[in-house]
């Protein structure tokens, strides 16, 4: 915490809320931006996965609460000093007892919110979705409730049991099931989708084979008329044939149908079946009572059309089947990453067991060219593993004792004998698995506009085709003469009720999104969610910390300068002596470098020490004080930097200062190399548009020789953390929409304040848990990479929105006629119902595009890169 934050932290409360349904730092940023509009002095740190929120500020728990509720989450009052001790426990950390004591109000209430995932069967269209979303918001206990109509599942998030959910599923006439294992429900959902695959190719065939001779026959010159008593024997004999194919290739619809009327509901099976049952029952009228109530000219009968757009609708779902089951293949890869099976070593004895019966701490060994089963540390044995499914590298990566290993990479040519550490859900593997997943059924905020039109939209139909039947009606009573008048008004009713059915605009988003997210993960992207894929493509600066960002991270001390009174020996034990308490970057640097001058000496006390934040360290070793730090802690202290210097020869280093209270002793001089692939990120980031800013602690020297060496114009060094939230904040109030990219814990508040958070170098699952984006592996290109992804998949989600709703404003007013005056011509509901079915694999088929979709990359030069 810095100074000013510590001021504030004394003059206001600290209140640490349960705050259930934030997933990440996004959703922090969030609540943070609220709060601050009426607390500008607040501050807010947030750990979505523990469901805490702690917010110091002048404002009480009501307000807060109710600006968290506005943020679209849910308060369940405030931790108890034993449960943050308890939280805190588990992680290592000590519980500050005197910040606690400032909560007001501190409740016991525990927060028993479970998240839950279902599949969920019966969907046909966006309507089904609302109406299960709906059932599910209104169960007891629910606090978020997502229905994915792509994947046919439901995330909820309740305190409620899964029964409870279950059933309210089930009274809204669908059905669902509690998913446990994400391997096991993917097989189950491809087993049920090509069942209903076959299922739905056969009901066509069904519909079809009667549809098309019948569709032929009339365009041929045969009568579709009833004009004597053989023509009703024969076409009632069609009309039982045509109700049997109905019921069998049908029976789907009208089931469903019946459903959504008895629940109150209004779906795309209501509309199939009220169009095809008002052909089939006045086709059937027109054979069994012609000369009773219609006029000669209203005698057409339209079998044809009722089974044909039975066939056809039928066809095009079944075409969408075979499309959208290739929209999950980026996790079904993940998945396949997963060995079945593992060597158990147990003393002598060896024996084969199932991955999901491995324990921690069991020894297992991997042989020649086998997957690792689960994440473990290796104790015996040389290879080198392939690490490319998970990291993206290609290079094979050496292992030895002590060399970590995760599940799912490939073996080289030698044996391993390694101690598993994280099986099950633990793994890297399944967080990545889960995490996919997850995203995959999260909906972007550009979902709402089609969310709000699909949940009145079949109502909406329905009211339309009363209004163009009325509309006919009347028509006929100002030209008495015309009696076809009737069969017009009822080949436009049917014809608006087949043709407006909302399928396209269910699947427009999630179908992309699906798609998109799973791309990412290919290139080693991990994104949350869907507001983060949509926010990604929206940016417009791209933040670059330095030290691990830009760098590698791994620094080395290449020269140091002593004053005259100071000794080598002795400096290297004064540095060695505070460097072993400190944590900053440079620390095992300079202890590495230092490592043999002290062990000649014997090692001084260390009688005092603090770490100076975002300054360096402070140590008081003999009585007396010593700093190590930048050259803004000298300047602090007022000590004189006036030392012969190589300067010229070490631009590029970073300088390390040691001094005492007066006096400066030693510089040290810290090169950290750039990493490779750099430039060629930097120019991907321009060459889309993006202003790239490098916010840096390090001194101006270092930062304008790196931001020099990798083409950034724009740099700003010798910041403090707080300095670099302030940047990206400034940043934001000039309009930007700033991605910031770091590593995930010491940029932490910059991170959560930008609107995009990019963790570099992952695998942790603190970083997977706070950025909005996690890039399993170091390359910068990365985030480029994902950056690319997540604009292609909003201009294919805007294609197919944009396509959904023409479709349906043109398809609509034409099916009713409106062109009738100018041209005399109707759509024919047989149209109607290929028009509609070919919508929903059109939008399937565009959505699909994004899985040939290829980075491009800058052609920049490799050699040039390594100089």
């Amino acid at each position: 915490m810095t100074q000013t934050d510590s001021k504030i932290a004394d003059q206001n409360a600290v209140l640490t809320l349960k705050v259930t349904g934030m997933s990440c730092q996004g959703c922090v940023s969030k609540v943070r931006k609220l709060i601050q509009e009426k607390s500008p002095e607040a501050i807010i740190e947030g750990m979505p996965k523990e469901h805490k929120l702690a917010v110091t500020s002048d404002l009480d728990l009501a307000t807060i609460e109710a600006i968290v509720q506005e943020a679209g989450y849910h308060s369940v009052g405030l931790f108890s000093f034993d449960e943050l001790a308890h939280s805190n426990s588990r992680k290592g950390v000590d519980t500050d007892k005197e910040l606690i004591g400032k909560q007001q109000g501190s409740s016991d209430k525990v927060d028993d919110s479970v998240n839950y995932q279902f599949s969920i069967g019966g969907m046909t269209c966006a309507g089904c979705v609302n109406t299960v979303q709906k059932a599910l918001l209104n169960s007891e206990g629910v606090i978020s409730a997502d229905v994915n109509f792509a994947s046919h599942t439901a995330q909820v998030v309740t305190k409620g049991s899964s029964d409870a959910l279950i059933k309210a599923v089930e009274n809204s006439g669908y059905h669902a099931n509690l998913i446990l294992d994400a391997e096991k429900n993917e097989e189950e959902r491809g087993e049920r989708e090509l069942a209903e695959y076959r299922y739905k190719r056969r009901s066509s065939a069904l519909g079809l084979g009667l549809g098309v001779p019948l569709m032929l026959y009339g365009l041929l010159g045969g009568s579709m008329m009833v004009s004597s008593l053989t023509d009703r024997v024969v076409w009632f004999v069609v009309g039982v044939a045509s109700l049997l194919i109905m019921v069998s290739a049908g029976k789907h619809y009208f089931r469903g149908a019946w459903k959504a009327f008895i629940s109150h509901q209004a779906n795309m099976d209501l509309l199939i079946a009220l169009g095809t049952g008002s052909a089939w029952l006045y086709s059937m009228l027109v054979v069994l009572a012609p000369m009773t109530w219609l006029p000669d000219n209203t005698r057409h009968l339209y079998f044809e059309a009722a089974v044909m757009i039975i066939g056809l609708i039928n066809l095009g779902q079944a075409l969408e089947l075979r499309a959208r089951r290739k929209t999950s293949q980026a996790l079904h890869r993940l998945l396949d990453l997963r060995p079945k099976m593992a060597t158990l070593v147990d003393g002598d004895t060896e024996s084969l067991i199932n991955v999901s019966d491995i324990k921690v701490n069991d020894i297992l060994r991997v042989r020649s060219g086998d997957k690792i089963p689960v994440d473990g540390e290796v104790i015996e044995g040389l290879s080198t593993v392939n690490e490319s499914m998970l990291t993206g590298e290609a290079a094979p990566i050496e292992k030895s004792s002590g060399s970590l290993l995760s599940a799912g990479t490939v073996n080289g040519q030698g044996s391993l004998l390694f101690k598993a550490t994280r099986v099950g859900s633990e793994t890297l593997l399944a967080q990545i698995i889960t995490m996919v997943g997850k995203a995959q059924n999260s909906k972007p905020p550009i979902s709402v506009l089609a969310d709000k039109v699909s949940s009145i939209f079949v109502p909406s139909v329905v009211i339309i085709a009363i209004m163009t039947a009325l509309a006919w009606f009347n028509l006929s009573i100002f030209d008495v003469g015309n009696d076809s008048v009737f069969s017009y008004m009822l080949v436009t009713t049917i014809s608006v009720l087949i043709i407006a059915c909302p399928c396209a605009l269910g699947l427009a988003t999630p179908i992309s999104t699906m798609i998109g997210i799973g791309k990412a993960a290919e290139y080693g992207g991990l994104i949350r969610n869907g507001e983060a894929l949509q926010r990604a493509s929206e940016l417009t600066v791209v933040v670059l910390d330095k030290t691990g960002t830009i760098t590698e991270g791994k620094p080395k001390v290449v020269n140091e300068t002593l004053s005259e009174q100071a000794h080598k020996g002795f400096v290297a034990q004064v540095v060695s002596s505070l460097e072993a308490r400190a944590n900053h970057p440079l620390a095992d640097a300079l202890s590495e470098y230092c490592q043999a001058d002290a062990a000649e000496k014997e090692s001084v006390a260390l009688d005092e020490f603090e770490s100076l934040v975002g300054l360096g360290v402070k140590g008081r070793i003999e009585g007396k004080t010593y700093y190590l730090g930048n050259e803004r802690l000298m300047k602090e202290k007022g000590v004189s930097l006036d030392l012969n210097t190589p300067d010229r020869q070490y631009n590029t280093a970073t300088r390390v200062y040691l001094s005492d209270d007066t006096a400066l002793l030693a510089v040290f001089y810290v090169e950290d190399s750039i990493k490779q692939g750099v430039k060629t990120a930097i120019s991907n980031f321009k060459e889309q548009g993006l202003k790239v800013v490098m916010l840096t602690g390090d001194n101006p020297e270092t930062a304008a020789s790196v931001a020099n060496t990798v083409g950034i114009e724009d740099y700003h060094a010798q910041l403090m953390p707080d300095d670099k939230l302030n940047w990206v904040k400034k940043l934001q109030a000039q309009g930007e929409v700033v991605g910031m990219i770091g590593d995930g814990i010491n940029d932490a508040p910059a991170l959560a304040q930008a609107d995009v958070g990019f963790a570099m170098g992952a695998g942790t699952d603190v970083a997977m848990e706070s950025a909005d984006i996690t890039l399993i592996h170091n390359d910068l290109n990365g985030v480029a990479d994902v950056i690319q992804i997540s604009s292609a998949t909003l201009r294919n989600i805007k294609q197919n929105l944009w396509g959904a709703f023409t479709y349906n404003s043109l398809g609509i007013p034409i099916a009713a006629g409106i062109l009738f005056p100018f041209t005399g011509w109707l759509l024919s509901p047989v149209i109607a119902g290929a028009a509609m079915a070919l919508s929903s694999v059109t939008v399937v088929t565009n959505a699909n595009r994004l899985r040939l979709f290829r980075i491009s990359r800058s052609n920049q030069n490799s050699a040039e890169e390594d100089k």
